[in-house]
């Protein structure tokens, strides 16, 4: 087996990089770890990436970028925060989730830096959010109208959706390129 000089060593573990409980800081972590990946999946995108619309009708990196970030506010103020909003992440989203017929919007038209934006300035609330939290109120079951949640739970909910959907935009992203009418 050949040793990796201290230069090109990976750094493969979890550092919590944020105020609060050592598990939801953990927990915390983790997120941004998503995130990271999810950022490296999508780096240096073309527009006609984003917009590109397999034959299949499937949806576009674009509608996939809005509906995570959408997703993710939506998980965050209604059962995290319990619908305590803020004006500023609201205008971030001018669009539904769906179309009638279920199926995620179609967003064209916005640019690599506009979603990375939106994904950033969700994820710095629900940081935020977790960072004054106690391990209590992170375990504390918020009763819905149609089922009982904790935090604890969205977390791993968010990590889970936003692997998923980053599953189909690497595997886009793939098929445009060899479409080769994404440009």
């Amino acid at each position: 087996m050949t040793k990796t000089s201290p230069a090109e060593r990976r750094k493969l573990v979890l550092e919590p990089v944020v105020a609060g409980c050592g598990e939801i800081a953990q927990w915390s972590a983790a997120l941004i770890e998503c995130r990271s990946r999810t950022l490296k999946s999508i780096a240096r995108i073309s527009q006609a990436e984003l917009d590109w619309e397999p034959p299949t009708n499937s949806n576009t990196i674009g509608a996939l970028l809005y509906h995570i970030a959408l997703i993710e506010a939506d998980w965050l103020y209604t059962e995290i925060l319990q619908h305590r909003t803020t004006a500023d992440l609201g205008s971030l989203f001018p669009a539904e989730d769906r179309e009638s017929d279920q199926t995620l919007t179609k967003i064209r038209g916005g640019t690599g830096n506009q979603h990375e934006r939106r994904l950033a300035l969700v994820r710095q609330e629900l940081l935020r959010a977790l960072s004054t939290m106690t391990l209590a109120e992170f375990r504390r079951v918020r009763h819905m109208p149609d089922y009982d949640v904790t935090p604890e739970w969205v977390v791993l909910h968010l990590l889970q959706h936003e692997a998923e959907h980053r599953g189909q935009i690497i595997s886009l992203r793939g098929s445009a390129d060899r479409s080769g009418d994404k440009h």
